[in-house]
């Protein structure tokens, strides 16, 4: 923002007066909102929900996360390929699907990766009433539990959609909200190349990348041929969205 150096005094009359100091505070108002609007986001306060979308940019750190709701085909090679390439990662996986392939879940686990959640059911929240958003998330809890993981504590909403009344609601039960900074789309299954482009363009300190290893994306394993190694060319460090979180002080962003 570019100081004053120069200061001014005018004569006007009521109705321009008026007009000034109207001028004046849209002037601050958008000042304000271009400079949190160009922050990211950490935990809520009572006051202030918010998700977090990204890191400190202090650091060279950036959290690959994967989504996974359905299918059993990619997940393993997309495993592999972490595997070969020394990187940790961080999965979001719905109760329901965790269920019926807990042999992955355990492979993810084994892998040192992290694991958090998207609910029970892949359904969006937005379209659901907060009793219903609760017993989801909760059963979710239980499935977990069960499986022999009781300490998640990230969970990516459904679909991506959410609000301040969602986000207040998950940290009720002891759940963070986890966004994402760079999102390359690679469901949309847009070309390999489009994918690497993408992460390669827009990934910077701090970043949470979102991918995705259901049985709908076609061209992510091999995308990770290239992005892992040249992220790591570039200087930037694998941890997880929770090492992401310890290694320094995310910026703000609250959720409307």
């Amino acid at each position: 923002m570019i100081g004053m150096q120069h200061f001014y005094v005018f004569r006007f009359n009521k109705w321009k007066r008026w007009a000034f100091v109207v001028a004046a505070a849209m002037f601050t108002a958008l000042i304000i909102w271009m400079e949190t609007s160009s922050s990211l986001s950490v935990f809520s306060s009572k006051e202030k929900p918010a998700a977090l979308t990204q890191g400190s940019k202090d650091a060279p750190n950036i959290a690959l996360t994967f989504n996974i709701s359905w299918g059993d085909t990619q997940a393993i090679p997309i495993l592999d390929e972490l595997k070969e390439q020394n990187v940790k990662a961080t999965f979001f996986v719905s109760g329901e699907w965790a269920e019926r392939h807990p042999q992955i879940i355990d492979r993810i686990v084994e892998d040192k990766h992290e694991l958090g959640m998207m609910g029970y059911r892949y359904k969006s929240y937005i379209d659901q009433e907060p009793a219903q958003i609760r017993k989801d998330l909760s059963y979710a809890k239980e499935i977990f539990r069960k499986l022999g993981h009781e300490d998640i504590e990230l969970l990516r909403a459904p679909t991506g959609d959410f609000n301040t009344e969602i986000i207040q609601l998950s940290e009720t039960l002891g759940l963070k909200v986890i966004q994402y900074s760079v999102n390359p789309q690679d469901w949309r299954n847009p070309g390999t190349q489009l994918i690497v482009d993408e992460v390669m363009e827009e990934a910077s300190n701090g970043d949470i990348i979102q991918l995705h290893a259901s049985d709908s994306v076609k061209q992510t394993e091999k995308a990770l041929e290239t992005i892992l190694p040249a992220l790591k060319n570039k200087g930037y460090h694998y941890v997880t969205v929770s090492e992401l979180i310890a290694g320094g002080t995310p910026e703000l962003k609250e959720v409307n």
